[in-house]
């Protein structure tokens, strides 16, 4: 198949790439570069890079026009980056999915949405389901602009099903993390795991009791590519993402523990980071019922498995 992957060499797309460029896909990558990095494609060689952005409308639908199937994944993302550029975010998330739904709708491409956890804000009610209510805070704490966004993303979506059958699947993503994962964005695991490794402070935000699940890179692209290849997804929402909580600062712990660092884990109020309007929620734990029912996926790798890989990775690039 001719494939478009949106963000493709970010985390996850460059990932999906190497699941895809097994199974013989001929890609196209776009990219501005503004997170991915042209490093992590090294490896390809059946790989068309593209340095642009979704916000330019006529490189996006020449690009559609020439694919059969394409994975949205190009997003401004991480807690960190989101809170700091909260109105640039806001324009790459809603104009920049605008156009490529619309480029998508517009040569009916089987297309996979790449959503989030966040759409769910701080729902006290876990598991979450993909009916789930939404619980957001003030309009003044900028980080459920995201929220907003990919919520705003899926009802587009839904309506350019209705009116136009744009072939969507769309996957909300619980805290995907391996290998290749920056934290300069507030990602909390490789930052964790670079500080243990140099055998500094572990600093954990809040009082470190907020938990959530965390899911191998590995599994979530399989989740993707096998989301997309069936068709009982279509116009469907699914939770993608591990069910086994764990708190902050047992995952420091446990970090400092397989790392065998001498770190000591010291606790900082959030303000401290992102400034007086934030809010943490206590929970992100998603029910993952249907997407078993569905395609039959469950992730396969554990945390240890998960920690285990980033320590030794991030130990051959220190």
């Amino acid at each position: 198949m001719k494939i478009l992957i949106t963000g493709g060499a970010g985390f996850i797309g460059s990932q999906l790439c190497k699941l895809l460029a097994l199974d013989g896909d001929t890609i196209t990558i776009i990219d501005d570069l503004s997170t991915g990095k042209l490093s992590n494609l090294k490896c390809f060689e059946q790989i068309e890079f593209i340095d642009g952005s979704i916000l330019d409308e006529d490189l996006v639908n020449r690009i559609m026009k020439k694919v059969s199937v394409c994975y949205h994944l190009a997003a401004s993302l991480g807690v960190k980056k989101i809170v700091e550029s909260p109105i640039k975010s806001l324009e790459s998330n809603i104009k920049g999915t605008e156009v490529v739904l619309n480029a998508a709708a517009r040569y009916k491409v089987r297309t996979l949405l790449a959503s989030s956890s966040e759409v769910y804000g701080k729902n006290p009610n876990q598991p979450l389901t993909e009916e789930s209510d939404r619980h957001l805070g003030s309009p003044k704490i900028s980080r459920w602009s995201y929220s907003e966004a990919k919520a705003i993303n899926e009802m587009y979506a839904h309506e350019l099903n209705k009116i136009s059958s744009l072939p969507i699947t769309i996957a909300r993503l619980f805290n995907t993390v391996g290998v290749h994962q920056s934290g300069d964005y507030g990602m909390v695991l490789p930052k964790i795991v670079s500080l243990a490794l140099k055998n500094e402070p572990v600093i954990v935000y809040g009082d470190g009791s907020q938990s959530r699940t965390f899911t191998a890179v590995s599994d979530v692209v399989i989740a993707l590519r096998d989301l997309i290849k069936s068709e009982r997804t279509i116009n469907e929402v699914y939770n993608v993402g591990g069910n086994n909580p764990i708190t902050i600062t047992n995952l420091a712990e446990l970090v400092i523990l397989m790392s065998r660092s001498k770190s000591k884990i010291i606790y900082k109020p959030f303000e401290e980071i992102f400034g007086s309007y934030f809010e943490e929620p206590k929970s992100r734990i998603p029910d993952i019922t249907k997407i078993q029912e569905t395609i039959g996926w469950s992730p396969i790798k554990s945390i240890d498995e998960i920690v285990l890989e980033v320590i030794e990775y991030q130990k051959k690039i220190l």
